[in-house]
């Protein structure tokens, strides 16, 4: 079966992804609750923070030549055992609540921070559906599957429905019972165009931790 990703190890210096990943730990349960709607927006100037070092890293391997205009970001933080987003495709947020429209970055890559039980990205072709549990397809068999493991970054089309799997591993279904770590990731999509209404980070007062 074709993979539906890009995936790359080892996708940092090592200095800068360990310095990535100690700044994400010093952020302690910031926005913790609010993980998923804390989004940046980064256009290539001077880095202001580990994060937009970090994209200014990749850019070359993941814009590839593309018309990027730059990076829309944030972190997921939550346990495997208690998965919080469901599948879905990457969209201009705030454009699809406001006016329906479903506008996608160019480009989705998440680069995982550690390794934990279960909790793979999973990616896929086909629509996310209301009737299943975390909105999984209802057809699973094309599934492709990365696992949590530092400084992998995996890129796919901005086009494409993912989620994250439980720690077993499994489409989520409610909170499984026993500990877990906490799975940590940065997510970045690659935009042709701003996102409405995505701030940059130093128009906020949050993360101030990852400043460089």
């Amino acid at each position: 079966m074709e993979s539906l990703v890009q995936l790359t190890e080892t996708a940092l210096p090592p200095a800068l992804f360990h310095r990535l990943s100690r700044r994400v730990g010093a952020l302690k349960g910031e926005r913790l609750r609010n993980t998923y709607q804390t989004t940046f927006w980064y256009a290539f100037g001077t880095p202001e923070n580990v994060v937009e070092e970090v994209i200014h890293t990749l850019r070359p391997s993941v814009a590839k030549g593309r018309r990027i205009a730059g990076v829309e970001w944030w972190l997921s933080r939550m346990r495997a055992t208690d998965v919080r987003v469901d599948f879905h495709q990457d969209r201009d947020e705030r454009l699809a609540l406001s006016t329906g429209k479903l506008v996608h970055p160019k480009r989705s890559s998440v680069l995982f921070l550690n390794r934990v039980r279960g909790g793979a990205l999973a990616v896929t072709r086909e629509l996310p559906s209301a009737a299943n549990p975390s909105l999984a397809p209802d057809r699973l068999e094309d599934l492709t599957l990365v696992a949590p493991r530092p400084n992998r970054l995996v890129v796919f089309d901005g086009t494409l429905t993912h989620g994250v799997l439980d720690a077993d591993n499994q489409v989520p279904d409610g909170k499984l019972l026993g500990p877990s770590r906490e799975r940590r990731t940065l997510v970045m999509n690659w935009w042709d165009h701003r996102p409405t209404d995505v701030p940059t980070w130093s128009e906020t007062r949050y993360y101030r931790a990852l400043g460089s």
